[in-house]
């Protein structure tokens, strides 16, 4: 199944509070129980103005789907071809 970077621009998420990080969890596993599942959320990485999420799913409409009716940016989304990491040196 396709892996997916999302970037989600959003003046300030490195600031949000840890209540507000959990409630737009919350949102998000609501739509994703809704959805099935064919689409799982892997994890994000919080930056001063950006979300970048990893997603496994099966194209980039449901991917697109899922930020629709969460009500979040999907302002990229780019299908990861291939990860490398320190041990591909080898």
């Amino acid at each position: 199944m396709p892996k997916y970077l999302i970037e989600r621009e959003i003046p300030g998420a490195g600031a949000l509070t840890p209540q507000e990080l959990k409630a737009i969890s919350q949102t998000s596993c609501g739509v994703l129980s809704k959805m099935g599942p064919q689409i799982q959320w892997v994890q994000s990485y919080v930056t001063g103005d950006k979300i970048y999420c990893v997603y496994i799913a099966p194209n980039e409409a449901m991917v697109r789907e899922h930020a629709a009716q969460g009500g979040f940016p999907a302002n990229r989304v780019s299908e990861v071809m291939t990860m490398i990491d320190p041990t591909s040196a080898e």
